[in-house]
């Protein structure tokens, strides 16, 4: 069982000096437990995650700053500084950062699974492909391409 140590993260940190860089975003781990994991997130213009779903987590995004247009549950969706985006568990969802300026969120989901282990095996991988393959092992299934 992994529990979470009390304490502070500090802003400029990583949770245990983490973090990873996947396909052009910076993700700064900010805290891990069993339970959740929440990491700070740089999404530099014209980057973005992929429609995909969680079928054993709970996702959510705190936008800080800039914004992401989101397709959640089959709808296309804004979401700017200080917004809160819910994707529940088993509903498609993809984010991207069209604005033109780089976009900071926080992100967390529960439980965490296997998340973690996903990112350590993505991190600095340049393929998507096989970002995809793996991803597909930590139960985070990528949609396929729309025709």
């Amino acid at each position: 069982m992994i529990e979470m140590p009390p304490g502070v993260t500090p802003a400029k940190d990583g949770f245990g000096n983490i973090v990873w860089s996947i396909l052009g975003q910076t993700y700064t781990l900010k805290q891990h437990s069993e339970a959740s994991m929440a990491w700070h997130a740089v999404f530099p213009d014209g980057t973005f995650v992929p429609p995909h779903v969680h079928l054993t987590q709970d996702e959510f995004v705190y936008i800080l700053s800039g914004r992401y247009d989101l397709w959640l549950d089959g709808k296309d969706l804004v979401a700017t500084a200080g917004d809160l985006v819910r994707m529940p568990k088993g509903i498609p969802h993809g984010i991207f950062n069209k604005s033109g300026e780089t976009a900071t969120s926080l992100f967390w989901v529960a439980p965490t699974r296997s998340l973690r282990e996903l990112f350590e095996r993505i991190h600095n991988l340049p393929d998507p492909q096989e970002v995809v393959r793996r991803a597909a092992e930590h139960e985070v299934n990528f949609l396929p391409p729309p025709a």
